[in-house]
């Protein structure tokens, strides 16, 4: 079983910054794929990025990529989603999300494990 919890969000104007954390704890982080996943209002949950926490593999959205960075710190059990250059589009209810295999995935249900999310505002 993996716990997580996300921090973080907040209110900021397009063209900013923000850094998401989201703190995993459980025997098996190690062996996990770690996700960020977003809901905007009326939207259906989407996938944002991931990474393989044993390596450096990861992957993202066409809509975030060169703009988001998705990394890890072994030492304080924590991943990050770096989000530079920040959009209206990119309001939404932002999830972490942890899934037990190897095999990266960019589907919300190979996903076993959910933070409770944290909020990101982008005004224009």
């Amino acid at each position: 079983q993996v716990q997580l919890v996300e921090s973080g969000g907040g209110l900021v104007q397009a063209g900013e910054s923000l850094r998401l954390s989201c703190v995993a704890s459980g025997r098996t982080v190690s062996s996990t794929i770690m996700g960020w996943f977003r809901q905007a209002p009326g939207k259906e949950r989407e996938f944002v990025a991931a990474l393989r926490w044993s390596s450096t593999t990861t992957y993202y959205a066409d809509s975030v990529k060169g703009r988001f960075t998705i990394s890890r710190d072994n030492a304080k059990n924590t991943v990050y989603l770096q989000m530079n250059s920040l959009k209206p589009e990119d309001t939404a209810l932002y999830y972490c999300a942890g899934r037990p295999y190897l095999t990266i995935s960019k589907y919300e249900s190979d996903y076993a494990y959910w933070g409770q999310g944290t909020q990101v505002t982008v005004s224009s």
